[in-house]
């Protein structure tokens, strides 16, 4: 290793370091260990400018070991990004722009929220999805507009997470060749050696997933680390993972090596330790050696050339191909083409009962043939879900440009994948599986609404109607739990009209991700939702069905199948002189946004007398309906029988439902 290089790797330690020992709180270990690696990547083999962070075809590097937060931030800041040596003082406070996990959208550089372990390396798989995606669409010979690496850090917890075996398993199969992960692998873990827990040979594992394997036996020889690199570089159908051996705390006396070093500050005296350790000149904290920032100056000239080059070949594109230029370029803004919405199905009430997903499919169709950027697929389950867009080919190894994606049973796997679609940009994405099973990729869910990606989740089978299969697959408290995760828009369309609205409005909104929970049962469509699109959802609840004489007694609110329910009830409370307004609510989250003046139009409050109706546990009702009101919900497990039956066993029908109403009344 140089002197300059040497130095660059020690200065990227200390401002690490220094960072954690300002907050009095964060990771050391980590950065102290990898910062080699880290450095040889940035200075010598990935493609990025920091003067321009969203420039389209950067490598992308993701720190899916996000603990070691101070790294990524050392890096970004010595590189040339916009983060000050200020914004490093300032690691882990309120407000900053140094927070102790990586977050997308909040700190310049950042290309992906991490720290839930095993996210990140599956985002990368995404990431890496998306980059042969979009180069098999537009590249055309002598114009590699798209041309880029995924790189990863990721450490042994990394791995050991669930859905890093899934997402390298789909990474393995897909032959990703431009996928790169760099494993730190220094046999410790938070609570102590890893071997107490972890011994697999992590080698015969991602062979057998038919990614490469290679070894670093030093991590802080570069110049092996270089030559890991170029050959990673040089396998352009598989995948690579490099494990490289490092020292978790590297030069610290006391604490290198053990579990100590993982995440606690070392302590002043450590810290004074570890720069003699170093051979560190200074004792001012927070220094960056003036040789240090000049070295990193050429660096950037040189990156910055990288991205005037490519410009260069993009204006030559642009004048030879200037529809696909044009198509790329509405796609990594996000923005949708003109007059796509005038191409989406329309119903009336005359039309056959068609059950939500049904409808959901038939909207995918139309919106596959007007926006080309959207790309999707399910957890194995296409058929069922309705998400195949039947004149689109299939995203596989000898064919990036299909639009239809083929997860497998990999729920977990295929929600951190579509986060890192997202997170490269150029596409819009769609995932589908059983409502049901939304719970094995609630924590990309919960990452998506994090980072505002607005991934698109097809969520069929949406209540005990699913019947025969019995309480395993059909969902109570999902519906509800969903709604708890800050950001996610749940939607439960009534019928098919209400299902295009859903879809309508998910794809025109660039800032959360939007649940579409759908019914496998058909469903009539109501004369409420017809000759209406995007309006119907947009405030998330409207009156469908208004009484029929000018005061109504009371409110039926209801979501999905169960406002065709509340539709019945009131036509026959009304044969009793027993007036009622029913309102779907397909959306509460978007009903909650609207003002007081609205939310009071849909829902007066001198009517107190509310029943809400949805088949899943009734949690967060109280609401809507008030301590006068009452809610039918499901608060139990189902069963296995029909899904008339059982819809009708636990009080989804319409004698129910007049019995409750009338019984509100006499209050």
């Amino acid at each position: 290793m140089s002197n300059i290089d040497q130095l660059t790797v020690d200065t990227i330690r200390l401002l690490s370091i220094d960072q954690i020992e300002a907050a009095n709180s964060g990771h050391p270990g980590l950065p102290m260990g990898a910062a080699p690696m880290a450095y040889s990547l940035w200075a010598k083999y990935m493609n990025y400018n920091p003067a321009n962070p969203d420039w389209v075809n950067r490598d992308r590097f993701i720190l899916s070991a996000g603990h070691g937060s101070a790294l990524l931030y050392s890096l970004l800041h010595l590189f040339g990004y916009d983060l000050s040596l200020e914004d490093l003082k300032n690691f882990r406070q309120w407000q900053s722009l140094t927070p102790g996990h990586p977050e997308f959208k909040h700190t310049v550089g950042v290309e992906a929220t991490t720290g839930p372990l095993g996210q990140g390396i599956s985002n990368g798989v995404g990431m890496a999805m998306a980059e042969a995606h979009l180069a098999a669409t537009y590249n055309r010979e002598g114009f590699p507009v798209i041309d880029h690496h995924t790189y990863v850090l990721c450490s042994d917890g990394d791995l050991m997470e669930g859905v890093s075996a899934e997402a390298s398993s789909l990474a393995g199969h897909l032959r990703l060749g431009k996928l790169i992960a760099l494993y730190d692998s220094n046999d410790i873990s938070l609570d102590g050696e890893l071997a107490v827990s972890f011994t697999e040979d992590v080698k015969k594992r991602y062979e057998a997933y038919g990614w490469q394997y290679l070894r670093v036996e030093d991590g802080n020889d570069l110049e092996a680390m270089g030559r890991a690199i170029e050959a990673a570089q040089k396998e352009t159908g598989k995948p690579t993972l490099i494990e490289v051996r490092t020292v978790i705390g590297y030069g610290s006396p006391n604490r290198a090596g053990s579990s100590e070093a993982h995440g606690k500050p070392l302590g002043t005296e450590e810290r004074f330790e570890v720069r003699k350790a170093y051979q560190w000149s200074s004792e001012e904290d927070f220094y960056v050696p003036a040789e240090v920032r000049e070295h990193l100056a050429s660096i950037q000239t040189r990156l910055s050339e990288k991205e005037a080059a490519w410009n260069d070949l993009y204006d030559q594109y642009q004048v030879k191909y200037p529809e696909l230029a044009n198509q790329l370029q509405l796609a990594i803004k996000g923005e949708l083409p003109k007059g796509w919405e005038q191409h989406l199905p329309a119903y009336q009430a005359t039309d056959k009962a068609m059950a939500t997903r049904v409808a959901s499919g038939q909207t995918i169709q139309a919106l596959a043939k007007h926006v080309p950027m959207l790309i999707g697929g399910s957890a194995d389950l296409a058929s069922s879900n309705n998400t195949l867009m039947k004149d689109e080919q299939d995203f596989h190894s000898e064919n990036y440009a299909g639009r239809n994606l083929w997860f497998g049973v990999r729920e977990h796997g295929m929600g951190a994948a579509l986060n890192g679609m997202m997170y490269h940009g150029g596409v819009r994405v769609f995932g589908a599986t059983f409502l049901v099973f939304s719970d094995y990729l609630r924590p990309a869910i919960r990452v998506a609404a994090l980072s505002k990606l607005p991934v698109i989740y097809v969520f069929t089978h949406d209540s005990i109607a699913v019947g025969e299969d019995g309480p395993t697959h059909e969902p109570v408290e999902q519906i509800p739990s969903l709604r708890l995760i800050p950001g996610v828009h749940v939607i439960r369309p009534a019928d098919a009209n209400e299902t295009v609205a859903a879809w309508q409005y998910a794809m025109n909104q660039q800032e959360h991700p939007v649940v579409l929970a759908l019914s496998r049962q058909n469903l009539p469509i109501l004369e409420g939702t017809v000759g209406k699109d995007q309006e119907i959802i947009a405030k998330g609840a409207y009156i469908v069905s208004e009484a029929q004489n000018a005061n109504p007694q009371g409110v039926i609110i209801a979501t999905g199948s169960e406002v065709s329910l509340a539709i019945e009830a009131q036509q026959k409370l009304a044969e009793k002189e027993i007036y009622v307004r029913v309102v779907s609510m397909p959306c509460r989250e978007l009903f909650d946004q609207q003002s007081q003046e609205y939310q009071d139009s849909v829902l007066p409050p001198n009517l107190r007398a509310r029943l809400a109706v949805e088949a899943a546990h009734p949690m967060g009702w109280e609401r809507y309906v008030g301590e006068q009101g009452s809610i039918i919900g499901v608060d139990q497990f189902g069963a296995s029988a029909p899904g008339g039956f059982l819809m009708k066993k636990y009080g989804f029908d319409v004698d129910h439902v007049m019995e409750r109403v009338e019984a509100l009344l006499k209050k």
